[in-house]
């Protein structure tokens, strides 16, 4: 008997799955055993066979089991009440509107009406990162934007926010990947080699610094990739050496040709806080898998980003580590790609072969 009710339970939930019910979404959730996945009832993705399909109550539960929650559906926030989401952007926007300091958590706490320790946990949970990370990343990007502006470095210093030259330093290699004046001058005394090798996308640039890889560029002829990087880097030292770092350049071209499902390279790249937002996220997604840019800006929790995230995945400087090539439309169509639209629908083809092959062995 209580087979028979487990069974049309079961049968219930499924057909609510189906149907993307939104009266019964936040009471249960499913998780699918071939992709490790766990979705509301309402998520917009493929629906799975029923063979692979199982049920919990909740997006701990599901955890606990060993699911991960869906980029796209993004079923662990469901349980964060609707009014601590309007509170913790409320809080973002108190952030940003302070400019040249950071509030304390205890000031933020009061300006939202919560306790200083649950917004802190709640804030983390829904942006990502805590208030302090939040803030701190704002104060850099606005750094950056003075340094390229060409403003004076210590007015930059304090202008944005940093109560002391020596605060920022300490910093710099982190946030900036170089000292504010290099960073000033677009990689002035930076030395920058790179090499160039033929693959099937046609031919492949890698440059880098003495940190790691800082430029990974796909064309047709090997001399426009290196007008580009010139271009790109006018104030660095740069010289072609194709010897140095083989094995770096070997794992990308392996990568390509599908040998390779995951590219784990020392990098030196810069970009402002929100690109790099963006291509943290891109690099979650799973090799032989896609993503809406809609999908990513929900998933960095800015839903309203959608066109600011396809302009960071076009300014993306590391091709293939960054997979961009992974994100779509929400019509399922290709979309834009730096490095043309026929390499996109390659690399897709490559990486949804190779899965189909492997799934055969």
């Amino acid at each position: 008997m209580q087979l028979q009710q487990t069974q049309l339970l079961e049968k219930t939930l499924w057909e609510a799955v189906l149907n993307r019910d939104p009266t019964i979404d936040g009471k249960f959730f499913y998780g699918v055993h071939s992709t490790g996945v766990y979705c509301r009832p309402i998520c917009p993705s493929r629906r799975p066979n029923r063979n692979q399909v199982c049920f919990f109550q909740s997006a701990q539960e599901s955890e606990s089991a060993g699911f991960r929650a869906c980029k796209r559906c993004q079923p662990q926030f469901e349980t964060v009440p609707n009014t601590a989401k309007s509170k913790v952007l409320a809080a973002c926007r108190y952030i940003e509107a302070q400019g040249d300091r950071i509030p304390t958590l205890s000031e933020l706490s009061s300006q939202v009406e919560m306790s200083p320790s649950y917004l802190q946990r709640i804030f983390k949970q829904i942006i990502g990162v805590s208030p302090f990370q939040y803030a701190d990343a704002l104060r850099s990007q606005r750094l950056k934007q003075r340094l390229q502006s060409g403003e004076e470095i210590a007015h930059a210093v304090y202008d944005a926010g940093y109560g002391s030259s020596s605060q920022l330093y300490e910093k710099a290699p982190k946030q900036l990947g170089m000292t504010p004046k290099t960073y000033q001058q677009a990689g002035k005394t930076i030395s920058i080699v790179y090499a160039i090798a033929p693959c099937p996308l046609g031919y492949l640039l890698v440059a880098t610094t003495e940190k790691g890889i800082c430029a990974v560029k796909l064309g047709d002829e090997a001399d426009k990739l290196e007008h580009i990087l010139n271009q790109e880097f006018h104030q660095a030292h740069i010289i072609r050496d194709d010897h140095t770092h083989k094995e770096w350049i070997q794992a990308i071209l392996d990568f390509i040709a599908g040998g390779e499902t995951h590219l784990d390279l020392p990098l030196d790249v810069r970009g402002t806080a929100f690109q790099k937002q963006v291509w943290e996220a891109l690099q979650k997604i799973p090799y032989g898998e896609t993503r809406t840019y809609t999908d990513i800006a929900r998933n960095i929790a800015k839903p309203q980003a959608v066109r600011a995230v396809g302009n960071a995945c076009g300014a993306n400087p590391i091709a293939l580590i960054v997979p961009c090539h992974r994100v779509l439309r929400s019509d399922g169509s290709l979309g834009g790609y730096h490095w043309g639209i026929e390499r996109k629908q390659k690399l897709l083809t490559q990486e949804s072969k190779f899965l189909k092959d492997d799934s055969n062995t």
